[in-house]
Order: C-alpha cells, then structure tokens, then sequence
C-alpha cells in the first residue's frame, strides 16, 4: 500500500509540476500521471488497482464535502434568478442536447442518459480556477456565475442518487422517478434544517476548546457520520458528503474548515483524478479522436449557447453572459464520477468513459483561450446587430448598474445570517408555538367552575 501511494505521489507530482510550468491546469497533469501509471500504457499494473479504487471513493467524498462548505444560501438567494433561470437553462438544454447525441449515436436509453448527465455539468474547480488565473476574480458576471456553479453542483448530486436508481433497476419509469425526486428533496431539506439547527448551536458552544486539530477531526466525522447516514437512508454516500458540506458553511467556523480541509482534498482528489487517468487506453483514443472531437465540439457549443441565454433571460447584460458562457465550456469532476457510476455498474458502453475524459482533457485545455474570445465576440455581436437590438442591450446594461447601486445602498449591516434566520423561523413556529399551547392549556384550567368556587 505504501509501495502505491509512493507511485501515485511522486508521478502526479512530478507531471503536474510540468503542466503548471507549461501554464496548464494541473487535474491534467493528474489524467497524465495515472495513464502513466495505468495498466495500458506498458502492459502491466505498477499499482494496485483496488488501492487506488478505494482512495479514489474517499477523494470524491472530500472533494463533495468542500463543494459543500463552499455553498452559501445568502449568496444563492442574491442570485436567485441569475442562478435558477441560467443553470436550469444550461442543464436542460446539454442534457437534451446530451440525449439526442447519444441516441443519434445508436446508444442505447440508458448509455444516451448517462451521456446527457456527464454533458451537463461545467467544472467548478476549472471555472473558478480559469476566472482567478484570467484576473477576472472581481469582474461582474462572477458571482452569477459561482451561483450558477453552485446550483448545478445541487443538481448533480441529486443526477447521481437518480441514476443510480435507475441503473440498478436497469428502467426509466416516470413515476417512480417523480416520487425518487420528492422524497430526495423531503430528506434534502430536513437533514439541513435539523443540522441549521444543532450543529452550528454546537460548535458555538465549544468554540473556546476548538484548536485546528480538533476542528478538522470533528469535522470529518460529522461528514462520515452523514455518510453513513445517507447510505442507510438508501441515498449515495456523495450525497451524504455533500450535504453536511452545505450545514457546516452555515457555521461560524466555514472558512476556518475550508482552509483545513485544503491540503486533504487536494491529495485525495489528485488520487481519484490519477485513478480516473488509469482506466484511460491510450490506443482507445487513437481509434475515437473524431467522436472526441464531436463531443468536445457539442459541449464548447451547447456551453456558450446555453448559458449565454441562459444568463440573459436570468437578467445579466449581454456581455456578462457571454463571459458566463464563454467560461463554461468545459466537463470536470462530476462528469468524472457519473462516468465512474456506469462503468461501476455495468450499464455504459466502455468506449464511453475515455470518449468523455478525452473530451474533459481538451475542453480544460481550451477554456483559457476561448474565455480570452469573448470581448471580440462581444464586439462583433453589438456592432452588427440592428439598432434596435442594440438599443435592448445598453437598456439591460442600464438597468443591472442601477439595480447594483440601489442593493449597495440597502446592505443591512449586522444583518442575521441564513442558518440565524432558519434557526428563529423554526424556534417561532415550532418551540413558540408550543409554548403558547401549554399557556392557554393552563389558563383554561384555572378558569374551570370547581377552580373558581375554590377559589371564593
């Protein structure tokens, strides 16, 4: 085991040091190292396969579990419609898209379903990481764009408990799956309520004794003990990991956990990335480089499209939603474990998966570049559209600086956060309530006929 762990470390190091001096992203370099390592490459297995499956598992939950700490209500609900209207549109559109490529492939309902799935989700890490290297951090469309990252990550936990569903039963019935999706939502929101309600009361109350040793433990067993939690309750264990995530970034400690967190999720996220680089033929993607360019070419396209409108419906400017869209043209890590789900299970075609991490691998790699096209493809759009486009488009701009400045001006300072305000919104119509009850209880019985001819 030490003897593999070596292999893994020393080679994605060494590989994702060369794709960082070459200015690349380096879960590239990750892809690279584990075709290195893999089984395809020389003929023979230099690690132990089910060593690597198994830190692989762990690196997903981790990398869930900070997806999770990076979500905040408050900044979801400020962007709500940008976040709503933008991601729903991207999601239904390049699964639909997804779908119809699948099944004009010859695909069969279940390989063309979970196409659409690993189609319809950009990377958050890349997106973020390819905004923070571009200095665009600051730029104006980010924080719609974040809050359109975040709820895709929402949706896609919820794509992977469905799908494995649906792959276990090996059908697609609607019913069924409308009740699958109520009773996800049910359980959503009451592990998040209930834990709005204890935990943060916790930590608050052990704060004082909380070191960084202390807290990064604790907080690793409670995203175990959610685990565990949402595999007994039938779900995925990512979902498990991923919301106890979203109940400790509502914590005073959030950005303390995150920063602890760091150093673990990137070893283990580096493993599953490695672990996914070795399921990888080299050979494969000689004979099906022009399906991976097809599909690279559907997922650059169906992306800029989609989350173009996507944005401008949601009531961004025209150029912000390009810079959102522009940024998005790319599959990442949930596209990775939806095609792990499948190969797992049996029911994906085995030419699917390094179709997909080809097309990851490319479209990673052109996302600097395209995002670097959007002002000149702005520019070209506004000077040849009719002045009566145009005139729609400096009214937008006008509109979203004046709605800036009015929520500049109306920031509450102090103001109670999200799990402050579901913890009161709870305690007023449970715990008050109930309180009240008891009162009226007690009075009614003081006012009884025997009471008052006690009393005189």
């Amino acid at each position: 085991m030490v003897h593999d762990l070596y292999i893994l470390m020393i080679t994605a190091g060494i590989v994702s040091l060369l794709f960082k001096l070459l200015k690349q992203p380096v879960v590239l370099g990750y892809i690279v190292a584990g075709i290195l390592v893999g089984p395809h490459l020389f003929g023979e297995n230099l690690v132990n396969m089910e060593n690597v499956e198994a830190w692989g598992n762990i690196g997903v939950l981790f990398v869930l579990f900070c997806i999770g700490l990076e979500f905040r209500i408050k900044n979801l609900l400020e962007s709500g419609k940008v976040a709503l209207v933008g991601a729903g549109t991207i999601i239904v559109g390049m699964l639909a898209l997804g779908y119809g490529v699948g099944r004009w492939a010859e695909l069969d309902n279940m390989n063309s379903l979970f196409l659409a799935a690993m189609l319809c989700m950009s990377s958050t890490t890349i997106v973020m990481k390819a905004i923070d290297e571009a200095g665009l951090s600051k730029a104006r469309f980010v924080k719609g764009a974040t809050s359109i990252l975040i709820f895709e990550d929402i949706v896609a936990v919820v794509l992977l408990v469905l799908l494995s569903s649906i792959a276990v039963k090996n059908s697609f019935e609607g019913v069924e799956l409308l009740e699958k999706v109520g009773v996800l939502a049910i359980t959503l929101v009451v592990w998040f309520v209930c834990g709005i309600l204890v935990i943060p009361t916790l930590l608050r109350k052990v704060r004082p004794y909380l070191n960084d040793e202390t807290l990064i433990i604790l907080a690793l067993g409670l995203c175990l003990g959610m685990v565990l939690t949402a595999e007994e309750a039938g779900f995925s264990s990512a979902l498990g990991a991923f919301v106890m995530g979203m109940v400790l970034a509502e914590t005073l400690e959030a950005h303390r956990i995150e920063h602890l967190m760091a150093p673990l999720k990137n070893v283990f996220a580096a493993i599953f990335f490695v672990s996914v680089g070795m399921m990888i033929n080299p050979a494969s993607l000689v004979s099906y480089w022009p399906s991976i360019l097809f599909v690279s070419f559907v997922i650059i396209v169906g992306m800029i499209l989609f989350g173009t409108l996507g944005c401008w419906w949601g009531g961004e400017t025209l150029k912000d939603s390009m810079s959102t869209g522009f940024s998005f043209v790319q599959i990442g890590e949930f596209s990775f474990i939806i095609a792990s789900l499948g190969s797992k299970l049996g029911v994906t075609d085995p030419v699917i998966y390094p179709i997909i991490v080809a097309s990851s691998v490319l479209t990673t790699f052109l996302t600097p570049y395209i995002m670097k096209a959007t002002v000149p493809c702005y520019n070209f759009l506004y000077n040849h559209a009719s002045p009566r486009v145009r005139a729609k488009i400096d009214h937008r701009e006008q509109t979203v600086e004046q709605a800036e400045q009015a929520a500049m001006k109306a920031v509450p300072t102090n103001a109670p956060s999200t799990a402050d305000k579901v913890r009161h919104a709870v305690r007023k119509t449970i715990v008050t309530k109930r309180v009240v009850d008891l009162f009226l209880t007690n009075m009614s019985e003081n006012d009884k006929p025997e009471n008052m001819e006690n009393h005189e």
